[in-house]
């Protein structure tokens, strides 16, 4: 008997990111986790509001990952619920990621967690800061949007 395949494979949303940066490159990484993590985000105990990439030495990780460990996990485990974890990615995107942080004023931002088949991934954007002249802009941009919506629906 084969298990139904639901629609909803994300884990956690970044919402703030979207609004602080331009996303420029999108990329997707796979993460290394123990088993009491996978548990936790199986349970829905993820938070990645407060997520940071770095590379260092040729490999990318992430930190501030928060995944909650579980009351009834193993007592023997240490579980740290916000230890760096390894991304793994293949050399190109790492260079080609390590290319961007050296041009001015771009980060590596993760933006969504989600289940691909049994693996976790997480979904991260080589982006850009934004200054409070551009989030005003969007905020006009979207409110005007809105404003198109309901003429166009009432008309």
């Amino acid at each position: 008997m084969k298990k139904k395949q639901t629609n909803n494979n994300t884990i956690a949303l970044n919402k703030k990111a979207r609004h602080d940066y331009h996303l420029l490159d999108k990329f997707e990484a796979g993460l290394t986790l123990q088993g009491w993590e996978v548990k936790s985000i199986r349970a829905g105990k993820a938070n990645i509001t407060d997520a940071y990439v770095y590379i260092k030495d040729g490999e990318a990780f992430v930190t501030n990952i928060g995944i909650i460990p579980l009351t009834q996990a193993s007592s023997h485990v240490i579980s740290d619920p916000t230890r760096t974890r390894k991304l793994l990615l293949n050399k190109r995107e790492i260079e080609e990621l390590m290319g961007g942080l050296d041009r001015k004023g771009l980060t590596i931002v993760a933006t969504a967690m989600y289940w691909k088949a049994c693996w976790v991934k997480l979904e991260i954007y080589l982006a850009k800061g934004k200054q409070d002249h551009d989030k005003r802009n969007d905020l006009k941009n979207k409110e005007w949007d809105r404003q198109k919506e309901r003429i166009m629906k009432h008309a």
